[in-house]
């Protein structure tokens, strides 16, 4: 009995069902899926090294987006890899505790992710309206400190969901109508009382999502008020060109985290579950994407590495500040 009791308690192992309803075309929905993770891995690889190895690179804003390109690779590589073995082997087998591993790696690192773009909105502030201390401001401890402390805070923040939905008894199923193990539909499988996990989840998104949005909103409302009083037009338009890339980023970044936070709260009976789980792979899989992108595409530093590098005129050590 006590056996017995000890596998409904904690499950060897969950089945990931994938997007319920469209089991059908999983393997169409897989290469848009593999294709962006594929975009994503290299673009951020790409961005990675060429901050490595590029002197006119080491700057504090790219020190923060190296941050975001590093925080983008783990997220995605926590889900996307997994849904992929779902599509295309039939592998939906997850263990209790690797569930709960991925679990951990998601929230921490979309946490991460939302405070290092705060970071970064406090980075073009800092440029913006303090030019000529921006080197003594945000010298490499201060941005070392800054990095490591957003990944703390996203690390004590999300462990105690492990640990709550550990201690939970299951007993109606193991089946998990996702492609990776987010808390709530973990504990949704649950007979005991989630009240707990759903009180603290609610919660963390506000101490984590809500205090990283004030700070941007207070950022570019003082980098706003800073470019309008310059006297010259042109000095507006490079002042703001330099926010433009960053701006980009947060729309992709919290676009789709909207979508999914209010659409489970206020259209979970209208919006079908299938629009659900895409809307949530989506969350974790297009900022990846779309963040190389923007960056190679808005920062000219970036853009002309690149070009050097495709078309072989100069070494890529060879540029300076």
């Amino acid at each position: 009995m006590l056996i017995l009791n000890k596998t409904e308690l904690n499950p060897a192992s969950f089945i990931l069902n994938g997007i319920p309803g469209l089991e059908d075309i999983h393997l169409w929905i897989s290469f848009p899926f593999c294709s962006m993770y594929i975009v994503a891995v290299v673009g951020n690889c790409g961005l990675l090294y060429l901050i490595r190895y590029e002197d006119s690179l080491h700057r504090p804003m790219y020190y923060f987006l190296a941050m975001l390109s590093l925080t983008d690779l783990v997220m995605c590589s926590s889900t996307i890899p997994k849904a992929l073995c779902i599509f295309w082997f039939y592998l939906k087998e997850i263990g209790f505790d690797e569930c709960l591993v991925q679990m951990f790696f998601i929230h921490t690192f979309t946490g991460m992710e939302s405070g290092v773009l705060m970071l970064m909105a406090f980075d073009r502030y800092v440029a913006i309206c303090y030019p000529l201390r921006y080197s003594t401001i945000l010298t490499n401890p201060v941005i070392a400190k800054a990095g490591f402390s957003t990944f703390l805070r996203g690390v004590l923040l999300i462990i105690p969901f492990t640990f709550l939905t550990k201690r939970l008894p299951y007993c109606r199923g193991n089946i998990i109508h996702h492609t990776y193990c987010d808390h709530m539909s973990v504990a949704k499988l649950s007979c005991g009382h989630i009240k707990v996990n759903a009180i603290y989840g609610l919660m963390v998104a506000l101490l984590i999502g809500g205090f990283d949005i004030l700070c941007i909103t207070v950022s570019y409302t003082m980098i706003l008020r800073a470019v309008v009083s310059l006297s010259s037009p042109e000095a507006r338009k490079k002042a703001f060109s330099t926010c433009t890339a960053h701006i980009c980023v947060i729309v992709f970044s919290y676009s789709p985290a909207f979508f999914s936070f209010f659409s489970h709260r206020f259209g979970g009976h209208r919006i079908p579950p299938s629009c659900h789980i895409i809307m949530a792979n989506i969350y974790l899989l297009l900022p990846p994407t779309m963040n190389p992108i923007v960056y190679g595409v808005k920062t000219k530093q970036i853009r002309d590495c690149v070009i050097s590098i495709f078309s072989g005129s100069k070494n890529i050590k060879s540029h300076s500040i």
